[in-house]
């Protein structure tokens, strides 16, 4: 056990150093201690990512933040190996995003990602992934190579017989993809987060763990801006400055928040803009902040 794994660290190093062509479909090599079980070409002009907890509603899928890019590589099943398990899998593939500098633009861990069944046939098409709703874990990010950007999906299941499986999709975007949470201006562009909101005197906002964390990181870089966008609906029986005011304190009560978690008030920016931005994306509808962080040059 021991060889095995330092042999596949050893494999892993080589790899990103030593090579200088890239193939979506290895930019991470397998799980070691798993066996391939199905491998499926994936080409398409509108490739579904979820990138936010999924559910289903009158048949329907429904994620608050979904991306459809066009992308080409492999979709990956694997069978983790009985003298392994899961977190070993999950541990292995962070390691190798992070020593490719990838960007983590979702994560999700047990009934907080949605229905397995859900992952397993509507989004993934591997019945067999079919598990424990508390036993499964997903991770989508993007890996930058030269001027290429690579999508890595990971999601891994404890199934009701307790065998554990791994499905991973290594994808290279098409140049003019659009993915939420992929910077854009050289990489400096962060964001959006987007965070819905209700209240009137006191505000709630609809964010989990995983956001905080994120946004947190992109701001702790030297001399990084954090822009609060504050939108709001128009209400029926109110006027666009009663709708902007509520955008406003929308805005203060977030500002107010993220000093609490550490980012001061000179280094947040806010933009008010209320009912004035209509958007067709179910995600980035109704009361909401959207916070992006932008670099310093």
């Amino acid at each position: 056990m021991i060889r095995r794994r330092h042999f596949t660290l050893f494999l892993l190093i080589g790899w990103v150093v030593g090579t200088t062509t890239v193939d979506a479909a290895t930019l991470i090599e397998p799980f070691p201690l798993a066996s391939p079980e199905t491998e499926t070409r994936i080409q398409s002009q509108a490739h579904r990512v979820l990138l936010s907890p999924v559910r289903e509603v009158n048949d329907e899928i429904r994620s608050e933040s979904v991306a459809r890019v066009p992308v080409s590589g492999l979709g990956l099943l694997l069978k983790i190996d009985i003298d392994s398990n899961r977190r070993e899998a999950r541990e292995y593939y962070r390691s190798a995003l992070a020593a490719l500098g990838a960007n983590i633009l979702f994560e999700c861990s047990g009934r907080a990602c949605g229905r397995s069944n859900v992952w397993a046939n509507q989004i993934f098409g591997q019945a067999i992934l079919y598990g424990r709703d508390a036993n499964q874990d997903y991770l989508a990010a993007v890996v930058q190579q030269g001027e290429t950007n690579y999508l890595i999906l990971v999601y891994t299941v404890t199934r009701g017989n307790y065998r554990e499986y791994a499905w991973t999709e290594q994808l290279e975007l098409g140049a003019n993809a659009v993915v939420p949470g992929l910077g854009g201006a050289n990489g400096r562009v962060r964001g959006p987060l987007i965070v819905p909101w209700t209240g009137g005197f006191t505000y709630r906002f609809e964010w989990d763990a995983t956001d905080r964390r994120r946004l947190n990181e992109w701001a702790a870089s030297s001399g990084a801006d954090v822009v609060i966008i504050s939108h709001s609906t128009i209400k029926s029986d109110e006027s666009l400055a009663e709708s902007m005011q509520r955008a406003t304190n929308a805005a203060e009560a977030m500002s107010a928040l993220l000093q609490k978690s550490g980012i001061s008030l000179e280094q947040q920016r806010q933009v008010i803009a209320g009912p004035t931005i209509p958007s067709d994306d179910p995600a980035r509808a109704g009361d909401r902040v959207e916070l992006v962080v932008i670099a310093a040059p």
